[in-house]
């Protein structure tokens, strides 16, 4: 995710309350055997919600299944009206269920069936709790199908997105809920199907590759499969009055690319960067990892860019405002495209790993603007430095980041897990070198494709590259309240006193905020 204007974005929902007992029982849960298990027999006398125990989301997720498989259907007709939905899933039972939760809010739900059967269900906070006909039984393969409504008029909390002509998602970090029933948590990837049936006159395209389109009488239904897993977060699907460029990238890659009708010939020198842009990608962490990659620009004010998998979504006024230099409209393409080998590939295992994702997208950022002789990696690196101290303060460091407020969820998109997670690889590549962190990079997202990683696991890997322990090393660095020395650098210091926020460096979106009228470390403007 990138910050693309000083527009606030929607303020997100207020987290749901659970109280310290469920917290803490429910984190041990996560910690001690995984996102998708529990210890015994998954029940409530008394349904509420449960959680996964994320620090960050205690509530976001479930335990005791692991989804497989999601079919989802949509009916759309209009912009303000709910659409009709029903929603397939399939999973597998890691402990013994006598009921099943499924975050879902903003939406109504009409009947819940269970490998068929018509199962019970209440609504407790913001998830729905099935009661099965039969309890199930651990290992159990089971299929759950909702029944529901989709509201996108509720908007400003998240999930869909408004654009001038029909929706669109966004729906990072806690929001695929308020679009359709899930196990909304990073660290349960999934394989996606959608169906979508809107008016004949728009055009609907969505993540992965399509598949049948039926046309019957004044409606069309367009069907998409992603090939590979994903998490509920990365979910993209495009309402509109749209055209569909396609072009080849690298090895032959599909890239096919959403925008406005009215705009395609305006946006066509934007879209013409993506091929070389994956190539440059390649060159630097391996081979693409999807099926294919499009860029959507959708007419809409969301104040950031988003990272959905295998086709990533961007507002229209980055590349039509005409205030910010080439350069940098295409560092932050790149960002996003970063994205889809770090934090879509290989997704966090919990919130608190976010640095992995946004840390390397703004390292590939910066990288991609330095080698092109427009900003200089090193002099961002240093006022990266000098600012992490206050960042720390703020937000936390870049891999323990504190709760964002109760009714500003989004706020765990601080500068420290951009810029100040990117100064983190900085610091690593000085200590190990060039040769063997690129091969590190490289490494990680072809041991983790397809999956989920923590911290522990990149100290992990980055040690065995190295051919030597780093905790000691990399721990100050990702878990300390102060920057420690830098590697090769002894001369710079952390120098901000004061408070940061809605001061970041591009790069460092702080609040969802970008700077777009300072870049103190380039080179050259233009």
């Amino acid at each position: 995710m990138t910050f693309s204007s000083g527009r606030r974005p929607w303020p997100p929902r207020t987290g749901r309350r659970r109280t310290a007992l469920v917290a803490a029982a429910m984190a041990a849960v996560f910690l001690a055997v995984g996102p998708s298990s529990a210890a015994g027999p998954v029940s409530s006398t008394h349904p509420g919600p449960l959680g996964i125990g994320d620090p960050l989301f205690p509530e976001l997720g479930n335990p005791g299944y692991d989804v497989t498989a999601y079919d989802i259907a949509f009916d759309y007709r209009r912009q303000d009206r709910p659409l009709d939905a029903v929603t397939t899933i399939d999973a597998r039972a890691t402990a013994p269920l006598r009921t099943v939760n499924l975050d879902f809010a903003q939406g109504v739900v009409d009947s819940v069936r269970v490998d068929g059967a018509r199962a019970r269900f209440v609504t407790a906070g913001e998830d729905l709790v099935v009661t099965p006909p039969t309890p199930l039984r651990k290992g159990a393969a089971f299929r759950v199908t909702v029944h529901h409504t989709s509201d996108p008029r509720g908007g400003a909390n998240g999930g869909w997105v408004r654009t001038g002509d029909g929706l669109v998602m966004a729906n990072q970090a806690n929001a695929a809920h308020r679009v359709f029933p899930c196990n909304d948590h990073p660290a349960d990837k999934a394989r996606f199907t959608f169906r979508i049936t809107a008016p004949k006159s728009l055009t609907v395209v969505a993540g992965g590759l399509p598949g049948q389109r039926v046309r019957k009488g004044s409606r069309t239904t367009w069907t998409y499969r992603l090939a590979h897993p994903m998490a509920t977060e990365l979910a993209q699907i495009s309402i509109g009055r749209s055209a569909v460029p396609r072009r080849t990238g690298p090895h032959g890659l599909p890239v096919r690319d959403v925008v406005p009708a009215a705009d395609r010939a305006r946006l066509e020198k934007w879209l013409a960067r993506t091929p070389g842009q994956l190539a440059w990608m390649e060159k630097k962490a391996g081979r693409y990892p999807f099926e294919n990659y499009g860029v959507l620009i959708a007419h809409a004010t969301t104040g950031f860019e988003l990272e959905t998998q295998t086709l990533s979504l961007f507002e229209r006024d980055l590349f039509t405002s005409e205030q910010l230099p080439r350069w940098y409209i295409e560092s932050i393409m790149v960002h996003e495209l970063a994205h889809q080998w770090f934090g879509d590939s290989v997704s966090p295992r919990r919130w608190s790993d976010l640095w992995l994702n946004e840390g390397h997208a703004t390292w590939y950022e910066a990288l991609y603007a330095d080698e092109r002789g427009k900003a200089s990696l090193k002099r961002r690196m240093r006022k990266a430095y000098e600012q992490s101290d206050a960042w720390r303060a703020e937000g936390g460091p870049p891999a323990a980041p504190k709760p964002a407020d109760s009714d500003q969820q989004i706020g765990i998109f601080r500068p420290v897990v951009y810029d100040g997670s990117a100064l983190v690889l900085y610091a690593l590549r000085q200590r190990i070198g060039r040769t063997a962190f690129d091969r590190l990079e490289r490494e990680w997202v072809l041991r983790h494709r397809d999956g989920v990683a923590s911290t522990a696991d990149f100290i992990r890997l980055a040690s065995q590259v190295a051919g030597r322990d780093l905790s000691g090393f990399l721990h100050p660095w990702l878990y300390g309240k102060k920057t420690p020395p830098m590697p090769g650098h002894p001369d710079w210091r952390p120098t901000a006193k004061e408070s940061t926020k809605g001061a970041a460096l591009p790069g460092a979106r702080a609040g969802r905020h970008a700077v777009r009228y300072a870049v103190p470390w380039a080179v050259k403007p233009g």
